[in-house]
């Protein structure tokens, strides 16, 4: 059984957690991972306009650690969408994503199934999930 909820947190993060739970396992045992997939950041707006190499209004991703570390972007989107985008081979699996939109979210979707809201002028990076799709929103809360 699957169960998906969004919860917001700390500084207007927020995230759609999947939870899992294995059927036909031992009695008592269920997989269950709420740990957010990497590290989150949130900053004012000013900051992230120009900061990590990231421009306004953008979701950005880097491929590698070395791309992140460079502050050289892969892959960036712009547009707001009534559904998910999938992430072209430059975005697909990257190490960071940026979100240097002041007022719109963006839905990352993950291959595992779990979402993560990527707040306005947030970034996310060491990422531990492989992320695939995209969904701006016309919405800071996702």
């Amino acid at each position: 059984m699957r169960l998906k909820r969004i919860m917001s947190g700390v500084a207007g993060v927020c995230v759609a957690l999947t939870v899992s739970v294995t059927s036909g396992a031992p009695a008592g045992a269920s997989a269950v991972r709420l740990d957010p997939p990497g590290t989150v950041s949130s900053e004012p707006p000013a900051t992230l306009d120009t900061r990590d190499g990231c421009g306004y209004p953008q979701v950005c991703f880097y491929k590698t650690k070395a791309d992140w570390d460079a502050r050289r972007w892969t892959a960036a989107y712009k547009d707001i969408t009534s559904g998910y985008q999938t992430l072209s081979s430059r975005a697909y699996g990257s190490y960071a994503a940026v979100n240097s939109r002041n007022d719109d979210g963006a839905l990352l979707h993950f291959t595992n199934g779990a979402i993560w809201c990527l707040s306005p002028n947030s970034r996310l990076w060491d990422i531990d999930w492989v992320v695939d799709k995209i969904r701006i929103m016309d919405s800071p809360t996702c």
